[in-house]
């Protein structure tokens, strides 16, 4: 996976530089308007009633933090205890951890009800910033899919993306291979702007592509 460096970049070592530095929040930390608040991601809850009704989008029941990775006992310690109260929970919530190509870490949920994904979510990134590893907190993704009332020019997956660096949320709607459906994004930002807490400056609307075209950010 390589959701979060295989921007539409220029191809030199500097400039995959640039981008990974970007996308690892200095850039975003440094323009921060208000710190992160893992209880932000609870807006999701009434958020998707708006995305079926209004929009046409249902939950695709799937959600995915993505942490930076780092060398110590204590960091791993923490990400095990997250690993140990997700997958022995008794919601039916499914916890698969990955690790992409980049050395991210990606807790990825799948649950029928949709505020198990949120609660999972929550629980994962609070744990984390407890044990004061929030830094490495870098995105809450949640997967929507589009019905027919979406309209048959939009993809079939739309994202809301929780910007740990931000405290922001903003959407993600991919319609092709690293090409987005911009005018989809505006629509979903403009309908959920007095329910969410939506970053307003669009540069920070960063695309999270997947290593193969139609797959999930963390695949």
């Amino acid at each position: 996976m390589g959701g979060f460096i295989t921007l539409s970049v220029e191809r030199s070592d500097m400039g995959l530089f640039r981008a990974v530095r970007q996308l690892l929040g200095v850039s975003a930390e440094t323009a921060a308007t208000r710190d992160a608040d893992p209880d932000d991601l609870f807006e999701m809850s009434t958020a998707t009633l708006t995305m079926e009704a209004n929009l046409g989008f249902v939950p695709a029941g799937k959600a995915g933090l993505c942490i930076a990775d780092v060398d110590s006992t204590e960091f791993c310690d923490a990400v095990e205890e997250v690993r140990e109260i997700l997958t022995v929970g008794e919601s039916g919530t499914l916890a698969e951890f990955r690790e992409d190509s980049y050395g991210y870490q990606w807790i990825v949920l799948e649950a029928e009800a949709f505020e198990d994904l949120v609660t999972g979510v929550h629980y994962g990134s609070k744990t984390l910033i407890d044990r004061e590893f929030g830094s490495r907190l870098q995105a809450a993704v949640f997967a929507f899919e589009a019905t027919e009332r979406a309209g048959p020019e939009t993809g079939s997956h739309a994202y809301w993306v929780y910007s740990f660096r931000r405290g922001t949320f903003y959407p993600f709607v991919p319609s092709g291979d690293q090409s987005r459906d911009k005018s989809t994004e505006l629509k979903l930002s403009g309908v959920l702007e007095s329910e969410m807490t939506i970053e307003e400056n669009r540069e920070y609307w960063y695309p999270l592509w997947p290593d193969n075209p139609g797959g999930h950010p963390w695949e």
